[in-house]
């Protein structure tokens, strides 16, 4: 396969109703190779993806471990975008987040809900409200303006190793936020449209439990980062490739 494509990784568990529309709404061009991580779900998920036309790989269960797998199934990827399997994520944005990254501007380009359009009940009021204090947080102790924790990014792949990433489960969002603002990444958040999931359960916003667990892993992964204190600084380019 040839250098330089952009991979759109989807972690998935049971998005049967919503994977199928989602894959075939990502436009090709600019992507390259869609991968659908499924962890591992216990409906049709896998088949409806590989029908739309992605390529579907196993792993394990929890929100980090599809992710990395994704990025170790992908290493001719230049640009890797994360994306959600429920239909919520407009696709038509792709172009956006990728375009500051191919320009050579920005090393890591974040969707912001909350500044975007956001159908009606597509976001809970705790959702916005998790968003921005960890964005004040973050602001707070690395002096980079998030907004939102927002799975639709895009990021160089070669930074996102550099990263060394460990959350392997709902914590891995806020991880790469932290981690890329701590390593001095050129980051850009730019508002995008949201809309109601097409299909089945929020495994996160669904349920008191679901939500619970979801902040349980973000809170500590927040407190984790912040108190580690190496630093993530990754050399600016001239000195990595001289």
């Amino acid at each position: 396969m040839r250098a330089g494509q952009v991979v759109v990784v989807i972690p998935t568990l049971n998005e049967q109703d919503s994977i199928g529309s989602a894959v075939r709404s990502i436009p090709r061009p600019p992507v390259d190779r869609i991968l659908v991580a499924d962890g591992p779900s216990t409906d049709a998920t896998a088949a409806r993806a590989m029908e739309a036309g992605a390529e579907v790989i196993k792993a394990r269960r929890g929100y980090g471990r599809a992710c990395a797998a994704a990025i170790e199934a992908a290493p001719e990827a230049e640009i890797i975008v994360f994306m959600d399997g429920d239909g919520a994520d407009d696709p038509a944005c792709i172009p956006d987040l990728i375009a500051p990254i191919r320009a050579g501007t920005h090393d890591f380009v974040i969707g912001s809900r909350v500044t975007g359009a956001r159908e009606p009940g597509s976001m809970a009021w705790h959702q916005v409200a998790a968003g921005r204090f960890a964005g004040a947080l973050l602001r707070v102790l690395y002096g980079v303006h998030y907004t939102d924790m927002c799975a639709f990014r895009a990021i160089r792949r070669e930074q996102l190793l550099r990263l060394h990433m460990r959350e392997m489960t709902y914590g891995w969002n806020i991880e790469m936020q932290m981690r890329a603002a701590r390593a001095g990444l050129r980051i850009l958040e730019i508002p995008v449209p949201y809309r109601r999931r097409s299909g089945g359960t929020s495994k996160v916003a669904g349920s008191l439990s679901g939500t619970m667990r979801a902040a349980t892993r973000i809170v500590a992964t927040i407190a984790r980062i912040a108190a580690d204190r190496q630093s993530d600084r990754i050399p600016p380019m001239r000195e990595r490739d001289a």
